[in-house]
Formats: C-alpha cells, structure tokens, sequence
C-alpha cells in the first residue's frame, strides 16, 4: 500500500513538472503576440531583429548539447524542454522564428497578424488546455485532446475576427487551424500554422 502511494506521489509529481515546463513553453508562445503590433511600427528590422534572435538562439542551443552552456538563454532553454527534447536540439524556437518572419514577410499586414496571432494564441493555449483539462484523446495525433482542439479552434476564431472582423473568413481559418495543430507535426506546426492560416487570410481578404 505504502509501495502504490509513494508511486502515485511520485506521478503526481511528475505530471505537475511537466504542466510547469508546458506553460513556460506557452508563455513564450504567447508573448508573440506583440509581433504584429511591432510589425505595424516598423517591419523590416522588426523581422531583421526576430531572425538575429534565431541565429543567436541556434548558435546558443548547438554550444549547450555540446556541454558548454550560455548563461540565461540555455537556463530559458532547459526550463522549458519536453522529455523528448532532452540532451537534443530544441527546435521549437527555430521554427517559432521561421514561421513569424515567413509570414511577416510574404503576407500583407493583416493576414501577417492573422497568422502569427493564431500561433501565439491557437497553438499556445490548445496545449495547456489539453495538458490541463483534457480527457478525450483524439486517436492518431500522439496525445492531442479535444478540449485543446476545441480550444485552438476558437482562440484563433478569435483572433482573426479581431484583426479582419469577417466572420466567415474567421471560421473558415480557424477550422483550417484546428485541423493543422491537431497533427502530430511536433514542432513544424510553429512553421506551418501561420504561414498558412496567413496564405489563406491573404486570398480571402
């Protein structure tokens, strides 16, 4: 009895480590969404800055699986890295960065925000919300939940009746959204989710 109690504790444990690493990792997430209002301000070196950051991120990341850690950006780092990231390249940032600057740079304004802003927000609170509140796994997506595809769906509705306020061209994407995050894409979705769901706020507006 004592043997199942401790073992329970310990999962317990377990499973509140990582829902701390995961909203972490969505904290950075959604702090992406101050991008398009410097965007608005200044494009160019707003994305000149964000590509430095992932050059100086990359650069950072292949010091610390070598052993040899930079101070501040390998501690953000290792706070905020799944289990299967572990003693690897975290690659969620690097294509965070792609994702952002290829939609800022193809797409006009508004479907830039679009985009960017469903990653920030669809994609950062779909996993919390699954991690948190999920109970029904959707089968063939590597664990994603319906409460967090629920939740994906109507932040980015959200967001891009925010931007675009047209209804239909929101729900049109947020549907396209909901059905991007739920792929078991790992860390591509950061590159897919706003180029896309950007592309199409592009042709619809």
């Amino acid at each position: 009895m004592r043997f199942f109690c401790v073992q329970e504790g310990i999962e317990a444990k377990r499973k509140l480590n990582s829902l701390k690493k995961e909203f972490f990792r969505k904290t950075i997430h959604v702090c992406t969404a101050f991008v398009p209002l410097l965007l608005h301000f200044s494009k160019w070196p707003t994305i000149i800055l964000i590509a430095v950051a992932g050059i100086l991120y990359s650069i950072s990341e292949s010091f610390r699986i070598r052993g040899r850690e930079i101070p501040i950006i390998s501690d953000i780092t290792a706070a905020a890295a799944r289990k299967r990231d572990e003693n690897k390249f975290v690659l969620g940032p690097v294509t965070l960065v792609i994702g952002i600057v290829l939609a800022a740079s193809f797409w006009g304004e508004k479907p830039a925000a679009i985009g960017i802003l469903a990653l920030a927000f669809g994609d950062g609170l779909a996993s919390l919300s699954g991690k948190t509140f999920g109970k029904v796994k959707i089968p063939l997506t590597q664990g994603k939940t319906a409460a967090g595809s629920l939740t994906c769906f109507f932040a980015i509705f959200c967001a891009s009746w925010f931007v675009s306020h047209d209804s239909f061209a929101s729900l049109f994407i947020a549907c396209v959204g909901a059905m991007v995050e739920v792929l078991p894409l790992k860390d591509f979705d950061n590159l897919l989710i706003p180029v896309m769901l950007g592309g199409i706020a592009q042709f619809l507006l």
